[in-house]
């Protein structure tokens, strides 16, 4: 038997977006601006702090799908929950419910579900103002992410080489990330990675490179790393699999379409670029 997939709160009100009213609005700005946290307040001060009445509060819980606002907390809870879950409890939450399948099927039917699920609640919006920030050749960009998704970062930054120049990739380590802030100027991109049990040294570089005038993108998962609260795009992925590990599949999906994107806007002058790349590297093709 299949595992239901349960939509997060956040997912709920983006799929809603459009139906709600402009005090439900505020309350999801709010919300968003700390999620889960802002919504684990008392009714009293969630709605003070979005500057609504208490009726709102519970229209919006109850035009979300919940009985009222006991249960909308209870639902956040068990989000914060999931935030924190370690390799070892995921591995046995899915083990306890995995169906009698081969592993390879439970997987790609995870993948594939992750994948339609990020893409029903994909902000096309969101998506195109990332891609004008790496397409826009008077920026630097600069992209990060952790221990798991350094890798994705890095892959990202090695394809938006081939297309544009001014691309750096930030290292790895911590220890090297002063200097990497001491490069990022006014209007520069910082592009992070940061996936649940987030890491609170990225989301002070990501808050560093903000202090400095950077405009941060950051590339999620479902229940929202808080660096969301100062980027400028947040682009939230499904990413859960039968596994101790989270997926990449879907970040790396997004990664792509990101280079794909970004290539379309500028393609004369990275057809240029991509042609003088290939004469540095296939001496063949070097003039004479």
């Amino acid at each position: 038997m299949r595992k239901e997939v349960q939509t997060t709160i956040a997912e709920r009100l983006r799929l809603k977006a459009g139906e709600l009213t402009a005090a439900e609005r505020k309350l999801m700005a709010t919300l968003f601006a700390n999620y889960p946290m802002a919504g684990l307040a008392s009714i009293t001060e969630f709605a003070r702090e979005a500057c609504v009445s208490t009726p709102s509060v519970l229209r919006l819980a109850k035009k979300l799908g919940f009985s009222g606002f006991p249960a909308f907390q209870e639902r956040l809870r068990a989000e914060l929950s999931a935030r924190l879950q370690n390799p070892i409890a995921k591995h046995d939450r899915w083990s306890a419910a995995a169906p009698d399948t081969h592993i390879l099927n439970r997987f790609a039917t995870a993948a594939m579900e992750n994948l339609s699920g990020s893409l029903k609640l994909m902000d096309h919006r969101a998506f195109d103002a990332v891609v004008a920030l790496l397409a826009d050749r008077r920026r630097h960009i600069h992209l990060a992410g952790g221990r798991i998704t350094h890798s994705l970062a890095n892959y990202l930054a090695t394809h938006l080489k081939m297309a544009r120049p001014n691309v750096s990739l930030v290292p790895a380590s911590p220890s090297h990330w002063p200097q990497s802030l001491l490069d990022t100027a006014k209007n520069d991109v910082v592009v992070v990675f940061d996936i649940r049990r987030y890491d609170a040294r990225m989301l002070e570089f990501a808050a560093s490179a903000r202090e400095r005038g950077a405009r941060i993108v950051l590339i999620t998962d479902q229940w929202i790393s808080p660096i969301a609260r100062i980027a400028v795009q947040s682009l939230p992925l499904r990413i859960e699999a039968p596994s101790s590990w989270d997926s990449n599949i879907v970040p790396l999906f997004v990664a792509e379409a990101l280079v794909a994107a970004t290539v379309n806007a500028n393609w004369p002058e990275t057809q240029a670029r991509i042609a003088a790349l290939e004469s540095l590297t296939d001496p063949g093709r070097r003039p004479k």
